[in-house]
C-alpha cells in the first residue's frame, strides 16, 4: 500500500457488489409475465404510431405494470443499480413496435434525453464505421473500455433487437466495488481519481453544445454524496482533452486510469449479460461502469448486431454533485431541437443506412471497419503525440 494523507472509507451497500459473487439471472431480472406481456401491448395499441416525444405514461398506460416499474427504479437507486427485463415476445412485433415499446417502458423510469449533437432520442447501437466516417464508439465494433454515458443521464439502457453472429455481451462493474479495491490497496491512486481529470466534448457535440468544449477544471472520477457513489469516466473525452485541449497526463494519472480499467476487467469485479433478442438492460448511470465485449458480426448492416439506447433523466433522484457534471440537461435540451420527426425510429435508419453500404458497394468506397478499444492499451498511449481521434 501507498501512504497517503486522506482516509477513506469504504461502501458497505448493495451497490458494491462483484460480478464474480452475482447471479445476475437471480438478484437482477425481472421476467416478464403473461399478464404484463399483455398490458404492454394494449398499450401499444393504444400509443399507436406516435413519435417519441409523444410517449409518456399517459399515452403508454400500464396501471399493473407502471408501479412495478417504479419500485424496479428504486432497486436502480439504492440497490444493485442494474436491471435486465427478459421474456418479451421480441418476434411478435416489427423493430419500430419494440422500439415504441421500449419507450413506453423507460417513461415509466425517466425522461429521454438527446444523445448527441443529432438530436437523437433513441441510439442505434450498430457497427456502420465502414458506412458513415467519423463515427462513436457506440457505431463501431470491437469490445469497449469500461465507461459512464454523459453526466445528464441518470439511467442509460438497451434493448436488444438483434444480437452479434458471436460475442457482444454487455460487460457491466460496480462502481462502489472498484472503489472499495482502491480504498484497500491503492488509497494513493484512489486521490488521483478523486481530484479526476479534464474532459474535452467530441468534436460535433461541442460545436453544438452550450458549454466551452473542454470543462474549466478536473472532474472528479468518483464522488460521495449521502452515502451515495457517483462516477463521471469517459474515455473519449479524457482523451480528446489531450489530443486538443492542451492537456498533459502525470505519470500517477495514467497509471491510476490504466488501473481503474484493469481491475474493471479482472474476473472478480466484471459481469457479463449476453443479451438475447428483446431483452432490455437498466442500469445506473452513476453507480455503474459499462462496456462490451468483442464481437463477430455479419457483413450487412441489415444483418448487424443492433441494439437501441436511451438516456433517461429522473427529476426525482438527487443531483449529481455540481463538480461532476460536464454534460447538461440544457446541452441535450438544445440538441433535440435537431431532432425531426421519427429520424431515430430503426426501420427509417437501417433503411437509409442500407442504402448507403449499397452505394458505398457500387462504387469501391467500403471503409475500413474501426474498432476504437483496440487503438489504444493504455492513458499513456494519448500523449506522445495528437492523433486523429474518430469522432462524431
Amino acid at each position: 500500500m501507498r501512504s497517503t494523507d486522506v482516509a477513506f472509507e469504504k461502501i458497505e451497500t448493495e451497490s458494491a457488489w462483484k460480478g464474480s459473487e452475482v447471479d445476475y439471472r437471480a438478484e437482477m431480472m425481472h421476467r416478464f409475465t403473461a399478464d404484463e406481456v399483455a398490458e404492454v401491448d394494449a398499450a401499444l395499441k393504444a400509443c399507436g404510431e406516435r413519435d417519441i416525444p409523444e410517449i409518456t405514461t399517459a399515452t403508454f398506460p400500464l396501471p399493473g405494470l407502471g408501479p412495478t416499474m417504479k419500485r424496479l427504479r428504486d432497486g436502480l437507486l439504492d440497490g444493485r443499480g442494474v436491471l435486465l427485463m427478459r421474456g418479451f415476445p421480441r418476434d411478435r412485433y416489427t423493430a419500430d413496435e419494440m422500439a415504441r415499446v421500449y419507450i413506453g417502458l423507460g417513461a415509466h423510469l425517466g425522461r429521454p434525453l438527446a444523445q448527441s449533437w443529432q438530436g437523437q432520442l433513441l441510439g442505434s447501437v450498430i457497427d456502420i464505421s465502414d458506412v458513415v466516417e467519423k463515427v462513436r464508439g457506440y457505431n463501431a465494433g470491437g469490445g469497449q473500455h469500461f465507461h459512464i454515458d454523459g453526466s445528464a443521464c441518470d439511467i442509460v439502457s438497451l434493448m436488444c433487437l438483434r444480437a452479434a453472429k458471436s460475442g457482444g455481451a454487455s460487460r457491466i462493474v460496480s462502481v462502489a466495488a472498484l472503489y472499495n479495491w482502491f480504498v484497500e490497496h491503492r488509497p494513493d491512486l484512489l486521490q488521483v481519481l478523486m481530484r479526476g481529470y479534464y474532459h474535452r466534448n467530441h468534436e460535433m457535440d461541442a460545436q453544438h453544445s452550450l458549454q466551452p468544449p473542454q470543462s474549466a477544471g478536473r472532474i472528479p472520477v468518483f464522488a460521495i454524496r449521502d452515502g451515495r457513489i457517483s462516477c463521471v469516466i469517459d474515455t473519449g473525452c479524457l482523451r480528446y482533452a489531450v489530443h486538443f485541449g492542451g492537456v498533459t497526463l502525470t505519470p500517477e494519472e495514467v497509471e491510476a486510469y490504466d488501473v481503474l480499467q484493469a481491475q474493471a476487467r479482472s474476473e472478480e469485479f466484471f459481469l457479463d449479460m449476453n443479451f438475447e433478442a428483446g431483452d432490455i438492460q437498466f442500469l445506473n448511470n452513476r453507480a455503474v461502469m459499462h462496456g462490451r465485449t468483442d464481437y463477430e458480426d455479419h457483413d450487412d448492416v441489415e444483418r448487424r448486431r443492433h441494439l437501441l439506447r436511451l438516456w433517461l433523466h429522473v427529476p426525482d433522484w438527487p443531483a449529481r454533485p455540481d463538480d461532476q457534471i460536464f454534460m447538461t440537461l440544457g446541452d441535450c435540451h438544445h440538441w433535440a431541437r435537431r431532432r425531426t420527426p421519427f429520424m431515430d425510429m430503426p426501420t427509417e435508419y437501417l433503411a437509409r443506412l442500407t442504402a448507403e453500404q449499397e452505394e458505398r458497394r457500387r462504387r469501391q468506397t467500403v471503409l475500413p471497419r474501426l474498432a476504437p478499444s483496440q487503438r489504444y492499451r493504455s492513458a499513456g498511449d494519448w500523449q506522445p503525440e495528437a492523433q486523429p481521434a474518430s469522432a462524431g
